[in-house]
């Protein structure tokens, strides 16, 4: 009798082991991300400024501006550390109900843009794909810097010298200073939408062109939470060493370029070639234009890229 109730306890003791052992397993922690300085950016401290972003946003009212239209809405908030307003961009979805969760969409502009200027393009072409695939479209001025990152031509891919040259240099304290604020300003303008709208956050993405496309891979991989999937366009402004990849490993990317004369294009197809080696879900394709032109090519493939990765 006693053995029968040693045996008996064995096994017990035995079922509790097995599930405290699952326990563990379906309460593992969520995916820890490499949070260290980017080489090729700013020290601003990414889960830190999260956070303020979203303190900011709790107490920050966004302005419609004069020219506002019911799905295309331009907003502006003060931003204090900039000690000016800073405008960003909001365009839904004609036919949104007011409540639906939307996935959203980020773009970062090129250099001497604002946050209007693709947007408008081509009878505001990427407004009516954004429309057209049911998106949240938003795109941030970028303060008057390129989103945090320093790398800009003749750096980009693969151009170790001139990379090294390129971050070697000591930035002024003005430049710093502009190359934080457009970091902080597109963290906050991503907090203050998703403080105001329904957005599905497990379908975030983020494209940019040129010193935007450098902004994708910059803010896409300091800030990886957000993310579902990248969609860089002709701008490889990344570099092999000291670029957190193991943060967009299970990323798709969308790698464009365009094919006549641009200055990025080796350099996109190096990199291309270097992630597919390594186990990257990436993709690419190159479109007869130059870096100006190849952007209305793309941007219907970017949108339907998009589409394939959604939830």
């Amino acid at each position: 009798m006693k053995k029968n109730s040693t045996l008996k306890a064995l096994l017990y003791a035995l079922i509790a082991a097995c599930v405290l052992v699952l326990a563990l397993i379906s309460c593992k922690p969520v995916q820890k991300y490499d949070r260290s300085p980017l080489a090729m950016g700013t020290d601003i401290e990414a889960v830190a400024q999260m956070q303020a972003s979203r303190e900011l946003a709790k107490v920050t009212p966004i302005i419609p501006l004069p020219d506002s239209k019911e799905f295309d809405r331009h907003y502006s908030y003060l931003f204090d550390d900039a000690g000016e307003d800073f405008p960003f961009r909001v365009c839904l979805p004609s036919n949104w109900d007011g409540k639906s969760k939307l996935p959203m969409v980020m773009f970062l502009h090129g250099a001497f843009n604002t946050e209007s200027s693709y947007l408008d393009q081509e009878d505001f072409q990427m407004v009516k794909l954004a429309d057209k695939y049911g998106m949240l479209l938003v795109s941030p001025l970028g303060g008057h810097g390129a989103y945090g990152t320093y790398l800009k031509l003749p750096g980009s891919f693969g151009r170790d010298e001139a990379n090294a040259s390129i971050l070697d240099a000591q930035p002024t304290e003005e430049r710093k200073a502009d190359q934080c604020i457009s970091e902080k300003d597109v963290i906050n303008v991503i907090e203050l939408v998703l403080a105001n709208f329904p957005v599905d956050r497990k379908n975030m993405f983020l494209m940019g062109h040129s010193m935007g496309s450098g902004g994708t891979w910059y803010i896409g991989g300091k800030y990886p939470d957000y993310w579902k999937a990248l969609a860089p366009i002709s701008g490889p402004f990344v570099t092999e060493e000291g670029y957190p990849w193991g943060n967009i490993k299970d990323k798709p990317i969308f790698i464009t370029e365009g094919s006549f004369g641009c200055a990025t294009t080796d350099s996109s197809r190096e990199l291309y070639d270097w992630m597919k080696e390594r186990g990257f879900d990436v993709s690419y394709k190159e479109y007869e234009g130059n870096h100006a032109d190849m952007v209305p090519m793309a941007l219907p493939d970017v949108f339907e890229f998009f589409k394939a990765h959604k939830n």
